[in-house]
Order: structure tokens, then C-alpha cells, then sequence
């Protein structure tokens, strides 16, 4: 069945919800599903051609999901009894497969919008209305709106010089055009995040020459890739209510594992060795997310994991200049204190002879020309295409890309030019009856994305649940609540490592942005231990009810 509904423009000028719902990805989906069947009058709209949200947008080689497929699909037995993965972590084609068979299930498209990008919602305070203004013209009135937009939408390009100069084909992997061909041709790839590593990986094989532009060295860890049998896919489902289960409940990240309770500094250096070699030869984000528990807070327990890395990631590299490059004897930052990759032929492909790197931090990129790219050493490379691997305004830039007024007419760009401030990372002051999911100030970074959509998810269908049973029309978080939140974030990154790297985490990704650490870093069972807090108040612990 198709995840597409009919895209002709419609006039909504007239239309009232109880909900708009704004994306359609995992959250997006969740909301639209629950609240439906709750009985509100739900409509949803999707700048992209189709569910999916950000896996029906990434379509460039080689991109796919980083998380265990196991662990990336909702919980509910009604889809996971009938449903195969064909991989241990699924491609964006399986991704958007797997929305094409909740759509089966759920019948979703006919209450979505595709093709239809919110450029624009009013707060009425009078009336306690919000009206949206969508990408063909039409408005559309609401109580409530929820903003299931995500983190990693809006592409982020840097202001290079001479781009308009450059005659080849210059693309960013968040927007590949379709038939793109890079096969035989002198490619560059600028940036050497998660995208970065997997079009690399894709690219080098093939490409006449391929020159990586990289910043900062990735600590990517490998991905241990297989398929999966119809044998294998019995016997997950056989596991699955126990896995949903802690995933749902227990673990910090929504992952079906979690760190390791002990001390890497108590350890003597075989125990270690031991649990890290484990980690490795699972593969996926373990290393990370199910290393010892101060792997994160302890400079000597980070440099235990960061030394196990290299002499990993050294071993197989054969050019001693790529692997000081590549897996650097000092760390370039903290292990794990950056988005980890995964790889599964990154370290090969790099070793490969038609394989340049350039270390733009020596050898910053001066300006495009019309053939390629000039260094600042002089030298000028030609290309047929360039990749701009350059990733996301994360956080905030599906959001401030909107133009959001509340009750005092201030756009959320505006009200967040210095400082985001997000109650439960749901809710901000003099925005009323508006919610954010899988955005600032959320667990979302450090947290699985379908585990989020259902658990973060539920308390939004709880509060609009209650608001609807108590005879109230507005909410909004207060000031205090808002700052508070902010004070709990700040607190843990104050004793954390990551506040040692420069990443999208704390927004020093975007030249300019504010920097603050825009994760909630407690842990998915200490946050949902905040909303139940804020519920069993009769949200009025930080929320004012009209």
C-alpha cells in the first residue's frame, strides 16, 4: 500500500482540529495514530513526499540506520509478529518499506498532508487558536500542535566561497538527487560524520579518485552488518516482548542493552581489555552506549576506551600518515563525547591508494573554483562532484526554520537567539498549547528514536488526554519550569565530558549558534520519572492550565 496521499493542494482556510500534528516520522506517525484512535480530529502535514520523515528524505548511498533494527521499529506486537528485517540494521529503503507497512496497518495517509511544509504559526491568544500557514497558501486553525519535526532536517552548508563559481555537481546528502553517478568520476566528500563515513564507504570502491576533506577524525565503530534469515527473524520475535520490554523501561538510551554498571577505573587491565573486546566483536554503538559506567565522566576511564579504539582502528590502517589521521595517537576530543558512526568497510576504503585525505583543520578549503576546490596551501583539486557531508542545524532548525509566534508575537528564533530554554523538552513559556517531541532539550540524541516516539509520545496523548477530560483549552509551561529544566541539563553536562567537544550536541556545530548543551543527558527512565512527576501534579507542577 502507498505511504503517499493525494498532494493536489486543498483549501483548509475554513478546517478546525483538535491537533495538528507536524511530520511524519516515527513521532509524527505515533501521534497520529493514538490520538486518532483517542477520538480527537487530527490532521497531519509532511514537507516530504511520504511517511518516513528524515528515511524518506535520506536517500543517499549507503545511508542507513545506526541503531539495531531490533531496537528501531515500534513495540506493539500488532506490527513486529508479522514484520522481517532482512538486515541487522536496515536501509533507508527497508526504513521506508517498514512505514509502507505500518501505513497497511493504520490506514495513516488519508489524514496527512505530503508535499505540504509548514512555513508559518500564529497564537490567537483571544480565541486560544493557533493558525497554521502551509507551503500552498492554505491556513489551518487548531487547539493543540504538535511539532514532530525531529533533529536532523535541516541541512547545514557552509558558507564556502565561490560555490556559484563551481561548474561541477555540488550535492549535500540530506537532498541527493535521484540517478546521481559517481562511479569513475574524482569526487570529494567534505565532512566525515555519519553520513560522511557511509557515502565513503559507498564512493572509494568505484570512484576514479575520491579526496575526504576532514575536520575532526570520526571514532566510528563497526557495525558487524549480516543478513537475516527468516530462522533469525523467528527467533527475535521470540525475544521481543522481553526486549521491548527493558528497551521501554530500564535502559538509558531506549536500547535493548545498556551501560555496564562497573567502573572502568576500578578494573584491572585484563577485565577491561576483556569487556571491550565483547563490545567490539557485538558491534552497533555498544562500545559507547553499553561501556562502563564513568566512560563519559572520568578522564582516565575515557582514555581507557579511547586507547582500546586505536590500536583497533591503527591495526588496519597500512599508511602510517592516514592512520595518524584517521585514529590519532592523542584523542581529537573525548571517546563517545561526539555521535559515533558505525562502519563496515570505512578503515579499507580509506586505505585505498584513490583515496586522499586533506586535514582542513592544516589545510582549511580557501574557495571553490570553477573545477573544484583551492586550499589554502595553494593547491587546487578538480572535481567532477563534490559531497557536502556537512550535517544538520540539529535541535532547533526544523523549528526556527518555521515561523512560530507566540502570545508576544516573538518567532522562536527569536526567543531562542540566546539560549534555549524547554520544559521536559516539550514545552517553552508563551508558547501555549504547543509541544516539541524528539526535539531540544529532549533525551533525543542519547536516545532511541522509536523508543522516544512511544514513551515521550504517551505523556503528550496524556496531557491533551487530560486536557480534554478536565474541561481545560490551554497549557503552557511557566518560566521557572522552563529555566529549572535548563538548570538540570547544565548540571550533568558540568561533570560530564562532553562539554570537551565540539559537536551538535551543545550547537558549536553552526557557526554562530549559541552553545549550551541541548540534550537531556539523565537517561530515558529519570526523565520519564519527570513526566510522571509533572502528571501526578495534575500538571501544575510547571504548567499553568486554562
Amino acid at each position: 500500500m502507498s505511504t503517499q496521499a493525494d498532494t493536489s493542494p486543498v483549501s483548509e482556510a475554513t478546517a478546525m482540529y483538535d491537533v495538528v500534528v507536524v511530520g511524519a516520522g516515527f513521532s509524527g506517525v505515533y501521534q497520529l495514530w493514538h490520538l486518532r484512535e483517542r477520538g480527537f480530529s487530527v490532521i497531519l502535514f509532511e514537507a516530504g513526499s511520504g511517511l518516513g520523515g528524515v528515511w524518506n528524505l535520506n536517500r543517499y548511498p549507503g545511508a542507513r540506520v545506526d541503531s539495531d533494527g531490533i531496537d528501531y521499529q515500534f513495540s506493539h506486537e500488532r506490527f513486529w509478529k508479522n514484520w522481517d528485517m532482512s538486515e541487522r540494521f536496515p536501509d533507508h529503503r527497508e526504513l521506508r518499506d517498514y512505514f509502507a507497512y505500518l501505513e497497511s496497518q493504520l490506514d495513516l495517509c488519508k489524514d496527512c498532508r505530503f508535499n505540504t511544509k509548514v512555513v508559518a504559526a500564529d497564537f490567537n491568544d483571544s480565541e486560544c487558536v493557533w493558525t497554521l500557514t502551509t507551503s500552498d497558501g492554505s491556513t489551518t486553525r487548531t487547539r493543540y500542535v504538535v511539532f514532530a519535526t525531529g533533529s536532523t532536517v535541516e541541512p547545514y552548508r557552509p558558507d564556502f566561497p565561490g560555490t556559484d563559481d563551481y561548474q561541477g555537481t555540488l550535492v549535500h546528502t540530506a537532498r541527493w538527487p535521484e540517478g546521481l553517478e559517481y562511479a569513475g568520476k574524482r569526487v570529494a566528500v567534505i565532512g566525515t560524520g555519519a553520513s560522511g563515513v557511509q557515502m565513503i564507504q559507498e564512493i572509494g570502491p568505484v570512484a576514479e579518485q575520491l579526496t575526504v576533506f576532514q575536520r575532526t577524525p570520526n571514532l566510528s565503530l563497526p557495525m558487524r552488518q549480516r543478513r537475516l534469515t527468516a530462522a533469525d527473524n523467528v527467533a527475535l520475535r521470540e525475544a521481543y516482548p522481553e526486549t521491548f520490554a527493558r528497551r521501554n523501561t530500564e535502559t538509558f538510551a531506549g536500547f535493548s542493552y545498556d551501560f555496564d554498571p562497573r567502573k572502568a577505573v576500578e578494573l584491572s587491565d585484563e577485565e577491561r581489555e576483556k569487556y571491550y573486546e565483547q563490545c567490539w566483536q557485538e558491534g552497533g554503538l555498544r562500545l559507547w552506549l553499553a561501556g562502563f559506567i564513568d566512560t563519559l565522566f572520568d578522564h582516565d576511564a575515557n582514555k581507557y576506551a579511547y586507547e582500546f579504539w586505536k590500536k583497533k582502528i591503527r591495526a588496519c590502517i597500512k599508511d602510517p600518515a592516514k592512520a595518524d589521521l584517521l585514529a590519532p595517537h592523542e584523542p581529537p576530543h573525548p571517546f563517545g563525547t561526539k555521535r559515533e558512526a558505525l562502519h563496515q568497510n570505512y578503515y579499507e576504503v580509506m586505505n585505498q591508494d584513490n583515496v586522499e585525505i586533506v586535514p582542513v583543520r592544516e589545510t582549511p578549503i580557501e574557495r571553490f573554483t570553477e573545477t573544484g576546490i583551492r586550499t589554502a596551501d595553494g593547491r587546487e583539486r578538480v572535481f567532477d562532484v563534490v559531497v557536502l557531508a556537512t550535517g544538520y542545524d540539529n535541535n532547533t532548525g526544523a523549528l526556527t526554520a518555521i515561523d512560530v509566534r507566540g502570545t508576544d508575537g516573538r518567532t522562536l528564533r527569536e526567543k531562542w537567539v540566546d539560549g534555549v530554554d524547554v520544559y521536559l523538552g516539550a514545552l517553552t513559556q508563551g508558547y501555549p498549547n504547543l509541544v516539541f517531541l524528539y526535539g531540544p532539550q529532549s533525551p533525543a540524541a542519547f536516545g532511541n528514536g522509536p523508543t522516544s516516539a512511544e514513551l515521550q509520545g504517551d505523556e503528550v496523548i496524556n496531557l491533551l488526554e487530560y486536557m480534554r477530560q478536565h474541561g481545560h483549552t490551554r497549557f503552557e509551561s511557566t518560566r521557572q519550569a522552563d529555566e529549572a529544566w535548563t538548570a538540570e541539563i547544565d548540571a550533568i553536562d558540568d561533570v560530564a565530558l562532553l562539554k570537551y567537544a565540539d559537536s551538535w550536541y551543545n550547537a558549536s556545530n553552526i557557526p554562530g549558534k549559541h552553545r549550551q548543551m541541548l540534550q537531556y543527558l539523565g537517561g530515558f527512565p529519570t526523565y520519564m520519572q519527570r513526566w510522571q512527576t509533572e502528571r501526578e501534579s495534575g500538571y501544575t507542577k510547571g504548567l499553568v492550565l486554562g
